[in-house]
């Protein structure tokens, strides 16, 4: 049925409304001719038609001048209501987080709450956070360009030369920076910022759902670090959060701040006319389940786009992905042409980002492949059209992406292809899942003592903690300093703690990592410096003999140094790519919570998983045929999580008719799935997460099945999971029936990243379970 909904709204009918070469593209037009193609007209499935939306605005009043002026000389002639109605509870004195779609005006919100406070007290200051370097510095150019002399703003961050610094504190009133900035170089030398701390009256956090997970929980801690020096030094800022929209925003802001919010979530701004399709690669053989590749779909999709003059941008889910996406696309089109795409990511050097962000918005770039690095707001210029290689995880990234394309208010395609994954299979097939349903709540969790317990340590450092002011750092700050206080790490003197002599926590904190650790990949011979990769990635991703790739090129690691952090990578021209092969064993520490789904216990609780990376296997880029497989002898890994995990009781196992022979696939096969789909319920990806399965755990005495948080102290995810369990492994069950293979494939119970090569499997054994498990 599906299907014949996607049919109807191409438009068979629809005229061809106007050339899309050189220009906008037509979305009806282009999904014409792939529907009138007998080679892709079965694999739309679903044409969402989003209408466009008309613009409600308001004069400019109530802005000190110049500020109409400057705005109207930019072609802004009024505020939207969300936008008025922000800058009213500011003024009120009130902490705002702005949740409304991409292209809605927030930017503009804070731009003009500071504006308004330099013109009418020039002593004010503000600090501006962004999660990236890049973000911060397009943001620059827009504040500029209202040309207040009053504003006077800079970018203070990792890349601000040292002898611009000085003079930067002193002079400037507006700091863009990133949480990472002010963790490590603002806040460990408050005293140079004692003026401005003072003079404080806005502190704006963009992107906010970003800050989600780890990350988001580390940034809470420097927020709540900020709030208590500033208070230190007598400042009193209003806080303004701009977010993408999420389910939660105020808790959202409220968790990340330790202070009280108004969400404002009714976008009234204007938008294009967007065709939002379905597309899911073709199945290839019906007894494995085969689909085609989701890569080479969204290729064959950017490919013709480009033909067509069609600026558009394809995202992906990793930066290997990212990486052979542009090659595929590049390899479909004329050379002339296939120069036209590149490939961008995190973990490119920061000049070869900028040079490819100007490319693409002057338009000397066609398209670009990028991993998420590119779902933020930075100015690429006006694309027309959005590739989507596979669900990006959450509907609020979704929209984000699907966003980037018609920012200007003209007409825009979207295409979100399905990969060979569960979530995805699911979603294509339930489309007002994505359309229809409210966004997800964004989690973090700041109580985590893993994050809370260096973070204290920061704080006493940078001036001794009061224990009046532990509250700054929530519930968990009390038990956390109390356990620093018994492990040494913090001193109590006379009622107030100080940081350990000699010691420097800040550096021992990076906040973008859980490990702590960067690996940097150099090129063998030539010392280039290609990228780098967090420490607990660097075993899976660059072990010796991994194939890893960079802008196109292929290379071999030939020395993963532990002592250096440092993967040394030569260029390879082999045919094969490599898949890491690892062990994982997991230890119940405590229950938090235990509650029952039908007759099987399930739990909620601390963990600790070993994991040790003992191999990995050479396969054809071509076939995916295994080569061989290769030993390895790297140390293992331990972790202190959290998870969810349910003690399947006998009677259960007995009444699915599983027998003790099939009982080990079937819990691995319902394992795998049900990671596949915990996104659904959680923010989160599924490379957040990781499980273990087995037919007898001793700490349950029973059939156990394990999904833990792949992060030190947990990140929040898997208790949503918890508290949402029967939709999930609902959701998890029909997946695994409606799947059309027979016995198993990546659709369904075959995962990506499995450590056992997705052996042994049962998909009849594990639908059974799950009956019984949901009964």
């Amino acid at each position: 049925m599906e299907r014949r909904t996607g049919r109807k709204h191409t438009g068979r009918s629809v005229a061809h409304v106007r050339a899309w070469h050189h220009g906008p593209v037509d979305a009806r037009a282009f999904l014409q001719q792939l529907a009138d193609d007998d080679t892709t007209r079965d694999r739309l499935v679903h044409v969402e038609a989003l209408p466009a939306r008309e613009p409600e605005t308001s004069p400019l009043l109530d802005l000190p001048a110049p500020l109409p002026d400057r705005l109207r000389l930019l072609g802004i002639n009024g505020l939207y209501p969300h936008q008025r109605r922000a800058l009213e509870l500011l003024r009120d004195g009130r902490h705002v987080v702005v949740a409304t779609g991409t292209a809605s005006g927030k930017t503009l919100v804070y731009d003009l709450a500071f504006a308004r406070a330099a013109l009418e007290d020039p002593r004010s200051t503000a600090l501006f956070l962004f999660p990236t370097k890049a973000l911060a510095r397009d943001q620059l150019r827009q504040i500029r360009a209202l040309r207040l002399p009053q504003v006077r703003a800079a970018v203070y961050d990792g890349d601000t030369p040292s002898l611009e610094r000085p003079l930067i504190r002193r002079t400037a009133n507006l700091i863009l920076t990133n949480p990472d900035m002010v963790h490590a170089g603002i806040l460990p030398g408050h005293a140079r910022w004692a003026d401005f701390f003072l003079r404080l009256s806005l502190v704006v956090v963009d992107e906010a759902h970003v800050c989600r997970g780890v990350f988001g929980s580390h940034v809470a801690m420097v927020l709540r670090r900020l709030r208590r020096l500033v208070a230190h030094y007598g400042g009193d800022p209003r806080f303004v959060m701009a977010s993408a929209t999420v389910g939660n925003p105020a808790e959202l802001a409220e968790r990340l701040t330790g202070v009280p919010f108004e969400a404002i979530d009714e976008d009234r701004s204007p938008r294009g006319d967007k065709l939002f399709c379905l597309w899911n690669p073709p199945l290839l053989d019906d007894d494995s389940g085969a689909r085609g590749s989701a890569i080479t779909e969204a290729a064959l999709l950017l490919s013709r786009l480009v033909e067509g003059d069609v600026r558009a941008i394809g995202f992906a889910r990793s930066r290997r992905a990212a990486e052979i996406l542009a090659d595929a696309t590049r390899r479909g089109l004329d050379p002339a042409l296939g120069g036209r795409v590149k490939a961008y990511r995190a973990g490119y050097l920061p000049e070869e980002r900028r040079d490819l962000e100007r490319a693409l918005a002057d338009g000397h770039l066609l398209a670009v492949a990028s991993t998420s690095a590119l779902e933020l707001g930075i100015d690429i210029g006006s694309l027309d059209a959005s590739i989507l290689t596979g669900y990006p995880g959450t509907r609020a990234s979704m929209w984000q992406q699907a966003g980037r394309a018609g920012r200007r208010d003209e007409s825009s395609l979207a295409v979100l292809v399905a990969q060979d994954d569960p979530l995805d299979q699911y979603l294509v097939s339930h489309p007002e899942d994505l359309f229809r349903k409210p966004p997800e709540a964004a989690v973090i969790d700041p109580t985590n003592p893993y994050v809370v317990g260096p973070h204290l340590r920061c704080a006493a450092r940078e001036q001794p903690l009061d224990p009046r002011e532990i509250a700054f750092f929530g519930d968990a700050g009390a038990e956390v300093a109390s356990n620093l206080v018994a492990d040494g790490a913090l001193t109590d003197r006379r009622g107030r703690l100080y940081a350990r002599a000699g010691d420097s926590p800040h550096s021992d904190v990076d906040i973008r990592s859980a490990s702590g650790r960067l690996f940097l990949i150099v090129e063998d011979g030539t010392g280039t410096l290609l990228g780098t990769v967090d420490e607990s990635r660097a075993f899976l991703q660059v072990h010796p003999g991994a194939i890893y790739l960079h802008q196109g090129e292929q290379y071999e690691v030939v020395e993963l140094d532990l002592s250096r952090s440092v993967a040394l990578v030569r260029p390879s021209d082999a045919d094969w790519y490599t898949q890491s092969r690892d062990t994982t064993d997991i230890e119940v520490l405590r229950a938090l919570t235990e509650s029952k789904l039908g007759e099987t216990p399930m739990f909620f609780g601390d963990v600790r998983v070993t994991d040790q990376v003992v191999g990995f296997v050479r396969k054809l880029h071509m076939t995916g045929e295994t080569l061989e497989m290769v030993p390895l002898d790297l140390p293992p890994q331990s972790l202190k999580t959290r998870a969810v995990w349910w003690a399947i009781p006998d009677q259960v196992i007995a009444r699915a008719g599983v027998t003790p022979a099939d009982l080990p696939g079937a819990a691995h096969a319902a394992e795998h799935a049900a990671i596949g789909l915990l996104p659904l319920v959680a923010t989160c990806d599924r490379w957040d997460v990781g499980g273990v399965s087995t037919a007898f755990h001793p700490d349950t005495g029973s059939c156990a099945i394990f999904i833990y948080d792949g992060y030190p102290g947990g990140a929040g995810i898997t208790e949503r999971g918890f508290g949402a369990a029967e939709r999930w492994l609902g959701a998890t069950l029909e997946v695994i029936r409606a799947c059309p293979c027979q016995s198993g494939c990546p659709s369904c119970i075959q995962s990506p990243k499995c450590g056992n090569g997705n052996e042994p499997l049962d998909k009849p054994g594990a639908a059974a379970l799950l009956v019984e498990l949901l009964r």
